[in-house]
């Protein structure tokens, strides 16, 4: 039986990568246990400063609004210490993932070479199976990638998922509703700036889905590009054993891969340029989309100003939480192609026969008649 499996001749699930990572993960380690606590309450800390600051912008406004001198400084006071506990969670949040990435690569790293160091080395793994060559540099990068990458994008999944659910509350609460008259007819809309940023952010999504349907193909056919060239300029660095002919002809095969990096590399920069046409318009239009919900009831006299800040920076918050998926389409990409390139090298190294195999075999043919 094998410990990883396969999907297919030419595809490999993420069965073997999974196993291996719950080795780490749920072994039950106090250290490992502790820095899950650890970045699971500074997500929730984050949040809980997050609202107040939200409410620290009503305050601020609605005293900017009545010139109230004494309001305002005592404002300033609060933003101080909100933004002092900002500042230590966020660096706390810092050494909390970049320890977990140490702590998973060193876990993820050990177990593959244990298994790797079993097995028969005088049998070349290149060749062997589609995205199965160049094992070190998949032992190296790849892992590093496929093991820094869950650890943030899980976090910021549960602080989106928090952040969204705690935010629609405030949007609910003070934009209230609004009533509409189109066409003569008069309508009231409750929740308006539920409804508004969850269709801004369903337009975004949308938008992005589209524009960067090709970067988890892109992004892994730049990773074995990349991966082939440095195997084969290693050579060169070892000295390459042949005629002059020979040099010349692996000198071509050398620029042919050469070329193919820089062809992936061309084609990341335009998913990467669609990709930020999406970005940098969300990045703009949606404060200008929050004001513009906001307006309406402002200029009837329905909200304060602090009311209005307030909802625009509940809007844009929310607005980042529900569009997690635009901010990290990218990085998901890149671990989706980073952890298909470790499950395949576990793939390769599960189907290579043992080292126990090979001295059976040379025994066995050591004491055969002749």
């Amino acid at each position: 039986m094998t410990l990883f499996s396969q999907n297919g001749s030419n595809g490999h699930t993420l069965a073997g990568f999974w196993r291996l990572s719950r080795r780490f993960w749920l072994a039950g380690k106090p250290s490992v246990t502790g820095l899950i606590v650890l970045m699971i309450s500074v997500v929730l800390l984050q949040l809980l400063v997050q609202f107040y600051l939200n409410l620290w912008n009503r305050h601020f406004f609605d005293a900017l609004e009545r010139r109230d001198a004494g309001e305002l400084w005592t404002q300033t006071s609060v933003f101080l210490v909100l933004a002092s506990a900002s500042i230590v969670l966020t660096a706390t949040s810092v050494w909390a993932r970049m320890t977990c990435h140490r702590k998973w690569r060193e876990s993820m790293t050990r177990a593959i070479l244990e298994i790797w160091s079993r097995k028969r080395h005088d049998v070349s793994m290149n060749g062997q199976d589609h995205g199965a060559e160049n094992p070190e540099y998949r032992l190296a990068e790849d892992v590093r990638v496929a093991t820094d990458a869950p650890v943030d994008l899980i976090l910021a999944f549960l602080s989106s998922v928090l952040t969204a659910l705690t935010f629609f509350s405030v949007l609910w609460s003070v934009g209230g509703s609004i009533v509409v008259s189109p066409f003569g007819h008069r309508i009231e809309i409750p929740g308006y700036l539920v409804l508004g940023v969850m269709g801004y952010s369903t337009l975004m999504t949308a938008l992005m889905l589209w524009f960067g349907r090709r970067m988890t193909s892109i992004s892994e056919q730049r990773n074995q590009n990349e991966a082939e060239f440095r195997a084969a300029a290693e050579v060169l660095r070892g000295g390459y054993p042949g005629s002059e002919a020979d040099v010349a002809s692996w000198m071509d095969q050398l620029h042919l891969r050469l070329q193919a990096v820089l062809r992936s590399w061309r084609n990341l920069c335009w998913q990467l340029v669609d990709m930020t046409l999406v970005s940098h318009a969300n990045f703009l239009f949606a404060p200008v989309a929050a004001y513009f919900l906001c307006f309406p009831k402002y200029l009837s006299g329905a909200m304060s100003l602090g009311e209005v800040t307030q909802s625009a920076a509940a809007f844009v918050t929310v607005q980042g939480a529900v569009n997690w998926l635009v901010d990290n389409y990218q990085r998901l990409a890149d671990w989706r192609s980073s952890a298909n390139r470790v499950a395949a090298l576990l793939s390769t190294i599960d189907r290579m026969p043992e080292q126990g195999e090979a001295i059976a075999n040379s025994e066995s043919r050591e004491v055969a008649p002749h």
